[in-house]
């Protein structure tokens, strides 16, 4: 592999992530309904500013986060916003425009099932055995029965519903720390921990990587449909992040931290 081809897979891949940046948050709401993030997203522009200051002095003490780069960070978060503006959100939006919700669905699936070798591996190191098993056989069955992964028969049928791993998690698993908080260019929220997890996931886990291994051309339309997809099917998660949310650059990494630690204790 090319160090160009193998450059440009990273970029992809945490491009992904920066994609589901947004998701992070809305994840975050309807796992942990009673934690303050919760009041804080939700509270409006009338909300006393004394409750304010309480809802950060609180958030600070639940959440602990090490940002020793938040000018840098802030300043990558505000070019990462145009970028997500100006180029990937109308692209989804076309998507939406153009291709039926069913059909993005499938798509979805359809990458989601590509994964499923890159979670069960990941569950094994941690142990997981019920996790592995369930991964396993929800590849045998949506590959099968789910023609190629399209539809999630697994979990419509068999009630096995998927159980989200990656390498960021295994490392956690084994009490590696965060590390400082990162907001990467083009790439989104993480952390030094979780960014080593995407590069091993990516280059020993990525199925598309081994199927287009020397067709970079190809590699990168797959992977632009699946960012593409994944957007087109948020229901402008991050656009109301933006509205509501105090102080958004505050709030994407408190909930990234927080969706991070939850996944790992899970």
């Amino acid at each position: 592999m090319t160090y160009y081809k193998l450059t440009t897979k990273i970029f992809l891949i945490l491009s992904f992530l920066f994609a589901q940046g947004s998701l992070f948050a809305e994840t975050t709401i309807q796992n942990e309904t009673t934690n303050i993030l919760v009041a804080k997203a939700k509270s409006s522009e009338s909300t006393k500013a004394p409750v304010e200051e309480d809802f950060t002095e609180d958030d600070e003490d639940i959440i602990e986060v090490s940002d020793p780069f938040e000018s840098i960070n802030r300043k990558i978060f505000s070019f990462n916003d145009k970028v997500y503006v100006y180029a990937l959100k109308p692209i989804a939006r076309g998507f939406r425009a153009v291709i039926p919700e069913n059909g993005r669905v499938a798509t979805s699936n359809f990458f989601s099932n590509l994964l499923a070798p890159l979670r069960m591996v990941n569950a094994s190191l941690q142990l997981k055995g019920e996790d592995a098993t369930n991964e396993t056989f929800r590849f045998l069955i949506n590959t099968t029965l789910g023609l190629g992964g399209l539809f999630d028969v697994a979990k419509k049928d068999f009630k096995i519903k998927i159980k989200k791993e990656d390498f960021g998690q295994t490392l956690g698993h084994y009490n590696v720390a965060n590390g400082p908080y990162l907001v990467l260019p083009f790439f989104g929220p993480s952390s030094v921990r979780d960014g080593v997890g995407l590069l091993v996931d990516g280059a020993y886990l990525d199925a598309v990587s081994y199927i287009y291994d020397d067709e970079t051309g190809r590699y990168l339309l797959v992977k632009l449909i699946d960012i593409e997809t994944t957007l087109s099917l948020d229901k402008d998660t991050y656009e109301a992040i933006k509205k509501d949310a105090l102080d958004p650059y505050i709030f994407i990494r408190n909930a990234y931290i927080q969706h991070r630690a939850g996944a790992v204790e899970k």
